[in-house]
């Protein structure tokens, strides 16, 4: 038996804010990153439209990029402090799933982050209050995920919470919030909702529900990413929805060694969690490819992409990656990024163990050893093809 799980409702499309209006409910926290979304507007219309529906509000803000556990433990206790029936988390990747982390301490204070970590290990939820998720960037898909990935700011590591309890209750995805973006953010989010959708569609546990939202997903992604990129509106607003169907399909069919690379090494070398992703799914797909070519060809052949063979088909795929990141003027190895020979030798062995006990890497179609994956991670920072 398997199981697919998203948010009981998703509202969509411009101005999908204004359900707001129609929400249940007394006391709503309100969970944002810097305090952007206030200047610009955003969190004081949706107070507005809270109050409509005579909801009091209150801002946690700060929430920094890869949200730590000292934040998630000062939302928690400002949480308890407001004591509301709604948490609303409101902006990117960071603000949702730093959210997401304080809900479980909130309703279970005594609970432990080690004990949360530990996936599908959470209590029952809901027990003080349901979750609402409104994204203003367009890739990490958490607003109809099960994960939240908190960092631990003593080791630098991240470490993804997955439970189907923080599955949030509604996802608010307003492609209008989508259009102030900047071309970095365009790019990074955007090969982060890309890399989700491929590897949920060559997952171990990847079934027809899944490959048909990650399918979906990489047409729209394919089609409207660099567009968006360049700043046309439309295309903008269907990567908001392409964000949002990979992040279904990925919440079910888990994820593979492209962001367990990505989770051991954004904090400690200072990469965006998109950027790495880009950087690394190229050479992941040259290393699948012995064990999901065929998966990956059907991706490639669907994309009518060239190649008569599983391998020419794959070569395009991985083409069709490199173009990507070409057109965006993003880095294509992490010494290109900036990271130097010594920092990358220096962390190679730790970041390889931890890379291959990340939880993702269960579900990865091809199984990789301590010494392959420091073999890959030294290909990505060198630029080398993957034969091995």
């Amino acid at each position: 038996m398997q199981r697919f799980t998203i948010p009981r409702d998703i509202y969509f499309g411009e101005n999908s804010i204004e359900h707001l209006k129609t929400i249940k409910g007394t006391k709503a926290m309100l969970v944002i990153g810097s305090e952007r979304l206030i200047a610009d507007g955003t969190i004081p219309k949706i107070q507005g439209l809270l109050a409509e529906a005579n909801i009091e509000t209150s801002v946690f803000s700060g929430v920094e990029s890869d949200p730590s556990v000292e934040t998630v433990r000062k939302g928690a206790q400002a949480l308890n402090e407001f004591n509301p029936d709604l948490i609303i988390g409101i902006g990117g990747g960071s603000p949702i799933d730093a959210a997401k982390a304080m809900w479980i301490f909130y309703e279970y204070p005594e609970f432990t982050f080690e004990e949360a970590a530990k996936p599908f290990n959470l209590p029952e939820l809901r027990q003080k209050a349901r979750f609402i998720a409104i994204p203003t960037t367009s890739g990490t898909g958490t607003e109809v995920t099960s994960f939240s990935v908190i960092a631990d700011s003593e080791t630098g590591v991240k470490y993804p919470i997955a439970d189907y309890n923080i599955t949030p209750d509604i996802a608010i995805v307003d492609t209008s919030l989508a259009q102030s973006m900047t071309k970095k953010l365009v790019a990074n989010t955007g090969m982060d909702a890309l890399t989700h959708a491929f590897e949920a569609y060559v997952s171990t546990v990847r079934n027809p529900i899944t490959d048909a939202l990650a399918m979906k997903s990489i047409e729209m992604t394919v089609e409207n990413l660099v567009k968006s990129y360049n700043g046309n509106v439309e295309a903008r607003n269907n990567m908001h929805i392409s964000q949002c169907l990979a992040g279904m399909s990925f919440s079910n069919a888990i994820l593979g060694i492209v962001h367990s690379m990505a989770h051991k090494t954004g904090k400690i070398f200072n990469i965006p969690h998109g950027c790495a992703n880009a950087i690394y799914l190229s050479y992941v797909i040259e290393f699948n490819a012995k064990v999901a070519g065929e998966i990956y060809a059907d991706i490639a052949k669907r994309l009518s992409l060239k190649g008569n063979t599983t391998e020419e088909l794959v070569t395009s795929l991985v083409n069709l990656v490199k173009e990507f990141r070409n057109a965006m003027g993003m880095p294509s190895t992490l010494k290109e990024f900036g990271l130097s020979e010594e920092e990358f030798k220096r962390n190679l062995d730790e970041i390889s163990k931890t890379a291959v006990a990340d939880p993702c890497t269960g579900t990865n179609p091809r199984e990789i050893s301590v010494d392959e994956m420091k073999k890959l991670f030294e290909a990505t920072y060198y630029g080398e093809k993957v034969d091995f």
